[in-house]
């Protein structure tokens, strides 16, 4: 049984998405009966083990992220690959081409909806942009044989936007990788901060639907004794004095060790459709005081985390203010069991190759791991 993933959403700084094909792939490989291929773009046409690349263009100021621009060599890679199932992982060239290979192969294909196109191209462009963008959705996921959101906002959108039949399917966290065990003492003092310190954490990308003039204004108010570590490439360098910055591509061990030993996370985003971060941090034994918007007002726990007023500074100061005067640890360690409950990889994966077996009858004791 083999189930091929393709997607632009896959560079070597890339968040979310790439995060999850990785998990999956590792999951299928403990598989009996299962394999996973892997096709992405690339600077040139390549395969590696089960990862295949063909050329892109490379986007400007696009954290090494590449477009294709035509849909031909993608679909005859995938006719070559036969998989007997094809994820498409983002809303631009690579799906249509998933769509064509299906077709031709006799294989259903399914559509994951990972970024919210029309709103982020509508935050920039205007309304009209936001509609027609809705428009092509619509008639691009009302094609595939399965459609997945990794939230329930998401699905709901979608289902709006005249979509039928999606399907809920969240992401993971790896909870060895982002686990409390984590935190270093050493690595807290070497930042030179005095020992009565509140630190706060942000990592990710620089991008406008994160909201960092938020969090840099959210620190303006507070003051000390709180302090805002920001971790990722882009971000900005001018900030207030009770800020540290590190503008560069952080991995997955470095964040999470600044995870487990920062005391709160902070998040300012309103356009996540899963916010991975936020889960990140949680299952590092963190609290998390984010907007009250998207993924986050379903994935923040109650006794987790507070959730505050969208683009709202006054609201987010007050909102840490109010976290800090309860116990922060104890906080943290609900926050760690629910994702522990919820969102363990292993959990969501098998959860999602039964959902596989639903769209393909004769396969069903294969993906339902023999």
């Amino acid at each position: 049984m083999h189930i091929a993933d393709v997607t632009m959403f896959h560079a070597p700084s890339s968040g979310g998405v790439r995060t999850y094909l990785q998990a999956k792939h590792r999951r299928i490989a403990e598989t009996p009966g299962l394999r996973s291929t892997l096709l992405v773009p690339g600077a040139e046409r390549d395969a590696l083990d089960d990862c295949h690349t063909l050329p892109a263009m490379r986007l400007p100021l696009g954290q090494g992220y590449r477009f294709p621009l035509r849909r031909s060599p993608w679909r005859q890679r995938l006719l070559e690959l036969a998989p007997d199932l094809i994820e498409a992982g983002d809303p631009y060239v690579t799906p249509w081409a998933a769509l064509e290979a299906g077709q031709r192969l006799g294989v259903p294909v399914v559509g994951f909806y990972h970024s919210d196109l029309p709103r982020l191209m509508g935050d920039r462009f205007g309304g009209a942009v936001r509609r027609r963008l809705e428009r092509y959705v619509r008639d691009l996921y009302g094609r595939f044989d399965g459609v997945m959101a990794p939230c329930r906002a998401m699905a709901e959108r979608l289902a709006e936007w005249g979509v039928e039949n999606v399907r809920v399917q969240p992401l993971g966290v790896d909870l060895d990788t982002f686990h409390p065990d984590r935190a270093d003492p050493a690595w807290r003092a070497s930042l030179g901060l005095p020992a009565d310190t509140r630190l706060l954490v942000f990592a990710g990308r620089y991008s406008r639907e994160k909201n960092v003039d938020v969090l840099l204004r959210t620190l303006r108010r507070l003051g000390q004794p709180y302090h805002l570590l920001l971790m990722g490439p882009g971000m900005p360098t001018r900030v207030p004095d009770n800020v540290t910055v590190i503008s560069r591509y952080c991995d997955r061990r470095e964040v999470a060790r600044a995870l487990a030993s920062a005391d709160a996370m902070l998040h300012a985003g309103t356009r996540e459709t899963f916010g991975l971060v936020a889960l990140e941090a949680m299952a590092c034994g963190l609290p998390v005081v984010a907007a009250r918007a998207g993924a986050l007002i379903e994935n923040v726990p109650l006794g987790g985390g507070l959730l505050c007023t969208p683009h709202d500074d006054g609201a987010m100061a007050e909102a840490v203010e109010a976290l800090f005067d309860h116990d922060v640890a104890a906080g943290g360690r609900h926050a760690r069991r629910q994702v522990e409950r919820r969102f363990h990889w292993n959990l969501v994966i098998d959860d999602l190759l039964g959902y596989y077996a639903t769209l393909m009858p004769g396969e069903r004791a294969a993906l339902r791991h023999g």
